[in-house]
């Protein structure tokens, strides 16, 4: 997320990393929502990447229902619960096809029954081909999702 100080980054061996930026998407624990309406949010990624209005409308559609919202498509999405904000904002990393999506904590704090439509969408994403790195405090949870694991080494 910052911007190195020396040296140079590629992105597959080759590609300069501003192309490897638009290959990467990040959910943090506690997703911002931007002042729109649950399709809006994910409309407003696309377009800034410029994709046409129909491939905008039809990415939306899909990831709506990929991750059961697509009855709430037009409520405003600051109203939503805590686990359907990060079902919406796991569905905004996906709608930009990341190569390589970045997770932190996305079942903190919410519901069981949220809870296993993120992990289905987690691995949808990843069964579509796109890396996923997670952070988990859940034991179960990284062994139900990764291929996988690493720890922390404990500190001494």
């Amino acid at each position: 997320m910052l911007a190195p100080t020396s040296g140079k980054l590629t992105w597959g061996g080759s590609a300069p990393i501003a192309a490897a930026r638009l290959q990467q998407a990040i959910v943090f624990q506690q997703p911002l929502m931007l002042r729109r309406s649950v399709a809006a949010n994910i409309h407003y990624p696309l377009r800034l990447r410029r994709l046409g209005r129909d491939e905008r409308a039809h990415r939306v559609e899909h990831v709506l229902d990929l991750a059961g919202l697509a009855h709430l498509a037009d409520r405003p999405a600051r109203v939503l619960s805590g686990g359907e904000r990060q079902r919406l904002a796991i569905a905004r990393a996906l709608a930009t096809r990341p190569q390589v999506l970045y997770l932190d904590e996305p079942t903190a704090n919410v519901d069981p029954a949220s809870t296993l439509a993120i992990e289905t969408l987690i691995t949808v994403a990843s069964a579509s081909g796109t890396k996923v790195i997670m952070v988990t405090q859940s034991i179960g949870q990284a062994r139900r999702l990764a291929d996988d694991i690493a720890y922390p080494r404990p500190s001494s």
